[in-house]
């Protein structure tokens, strides 16, 4: 019997009095105890299905045809007052972004009894922190969401998502923000809640090897359509749909089976120059206040990495292992407590700003977010010449035809000069982004997570542009991630990191493929797409 069916389903956004659709004719179901997957890039029609289903449109969203029945309910045009008993006791949601889901100013335990009380519930909010695999329940519902780690505060949403006792729950890219072992925990404790409660779950991901690996039945969507829908070994083994092929394609995880498989082989080759050396660096950060007197916490402990010249060295590991820290101290941006920063042959350690200054020339930072780049108010053309103008660089004119040049390093038009970030999409304003950082010639490029938010079509793409700028520019990349498959496609080298240190280096080909340490191995143990292999 299915749960959920939806049937000729259209939704537009209506954008200037007209309605643009966003869904178009969409057939789905999902069964008692069943996993269904819906796939795709951003703009596909995932979430605003999701939507659909439980009365959570936006103000111009309009469900204009078909149907949507949920535990026999009739969702499409339904009162508030029949959606908000729908929701909670029958369907629970959890959100991707848990600093949106979830009160900053509400301790979680709170967070959760007032999602039990909403639903006449008795049972404590402990109980279903508990259910959601929340380690020291008692303790954590007394804290706030900012004191909690990305995968608490997504556990957290998961127990107030079973407050209601749901028979579905519709998880909204649930994991994309984390770590891939706080991933796999994540989903295993959302697969043992339809073993072991009946749950129905439906998954809302752009991540294929997601959904080859939880999933026991695909729906794969583009441009607001149905295009592909079967199981994982039909979707991987026999895709039918080109834009299927295409995704397959762009996820190396998937086309070896959940394995990562280094592109580059560097054992048996003589190591360049180096281009940036740090040495024995320790990071002691004071916590505590001061009427009780600080102590130290050592965010790094002994570090030593070396970036060779015309190669990629990754920083691997966990969320507060160390890696953005690392980052920022071979920036110069935080000083070391002790051990030595070289850069481009220059000690660093101690260097004031303005003797710092002119060596940030060879050294340019890309951020995971563009916008964290990109001021809004400036076209794309002020944008990548900002730094021209810091530098003093060139005149207006030279400044122009530098940033024509660098949109077509990166593949962009010069038309888009003109444009604001706000009418570009995530990969164009990476795009940006990194034209910016070239525009002083660097070095070397330091990439924080330069791809983790990005769709699996845009994300190779941008691996693909920064590979050929890396042939044809010379440059040197410091690449952070937690993805030790974009790694094995990018990078030379790697350091693996846990808690402070480097627990593992070499080259990737040997690193990857023959792990020493035992925390590489969970890390690479944790990569999804292992389920079903692609041919």
């Amino acid at each position: 019997m299915s749960l959920v069916q939806i049937q000729g389903l259209d939704v537009g956004y209506v954008r200037h009095r007209r309605v643009q659709p966003a869904v178009q004719g969409l057939d789905l179901t999902v069964g008692e105890a069943e996993v269904v997957a819906i796939v795709g890039e951003s703009g596909s029609g995932k979430t605003t299905t999701a939507n659909a289903i439980i009365g959570l449109l936006p103000a111009n969203g309009r469900i204009t045809a078909g149907s949507a029945i949920v535990d026999g309910v009739e969702t499409a045009g339904a009162r508030e007052r029949t959606l908000r008993r729908l929701r909670g006791s029958v369907v629970g949601l959890i959100p991707q972004d848990p600093m949106v889901g979830l009160n900053p100013t509400k301790r979680i335990g709170a967070q959760v009894a007032e999602a039990v009380s909403l639903r006449g519930g008795t049972e404590s909010a402990i109980d279903f922190l508990s259910q959601a695999g929340v380690p020291d329940p008692s303790l954590r519902a007394h804290q706030y969401p900012h004191e909690l780690s990305g995968g608490l505060r997504q556990r957290a949403l998961i127990a107030i998502a079973l407050a209601g006792r749901p028979k579905l729950i519709i998880a909204d890219e649930p994991t994309s923000a984390l770590d891939v072992t706080v991933q796999k925990r994540i989903l295993d404790h959302l697969s043992s809640l339809v073993r072991e409660q009946g749950i129905s779950l439906l998954i809302i991901t752009h991540d294929l090897a997601v959904a080859a690996d939880r999933a026991d039945r695909v729906v794969v969507m583009q441009g607001g359509r149905k295009v592909e829908e079967g199981t994982p070994s039909e979707i991987l083994e026999d895709p039918r749909d080109p834009y299927t092929r295409r995704l397959i394609g762009a996820a190396p995880r998937l086309a070896h089976a959940g394995r990562v498989v280094p592109r580059f082989d560097v054992r048996d080759q003589p190591v360049p120059d180096p281009v940036l050396v740090l040495t024995d660096v320790s990071k002691t950060f004071p916590v505590g206040d001061l009427r009780r007197g600080r102590r130290g916490f050592n965010a790094l402990d002994g570090v030593s990495v070396t970036v060779p010249r015309g190669r990629t060295h990754a920083l691997v590991g966990e969320s507060g292992c160390g890696k953005t820290t690392t980052l920022r101290i071979a920036l110069g941006l935080e000083n070391a407590t002790s051990g030595s920063v070289v850069l481009n042959g220059t000690e660093i350690s101690g260097l004031s700003w303005n003797r710092m200054r002119p060596l940030r020339r060879t050294a340019q930072l890309v951020h995971q977010d563009p916008f964290a780049t990109l001021d809004p108010k400036f076209t794309v053309g002020q944008s990548i010449t900002e730094p021209l103008v810091s530098f003093k660089v060139g005149d207006r004119r030279s400044r122009r035809a530098r940033a024509v040049e660098l949109l077509d390093q990166v593949a962009l038009p010069s038309s888009y000069l003109d444009r604001l970030p706000s009418e570009l999409s995530g990969g164009q304003r990476q795009r940006v982004a990194i034209a910016r950082a070239l525009a002083l010639s660097p070095s070397l490029l330091m990439l924080d997570e330069p791809v983790s938010a990005l769709d699996v079509l845009v994300q190779e793409q941008i691996l693909r542009l920064l590979a050929d700028l890396q042939r044809d520019l010379g440059l040197s990349y410091l690449f952070v991630s937690h993805d030790l498959a974009v790694v094995a496609e990018v990078a030379h080298t790697v350091s693996v990191m846990s808690e402070g240190k480097v627990v593992e280096e070499g080259p990737v080909a040997e690193v990857f493929t023959n792990p020493r340490s035992a925390y590489t191995r969970e890390l690479i143990d944790a990569i999804p797409g292992r389920r079903v292999a692609a041919p």
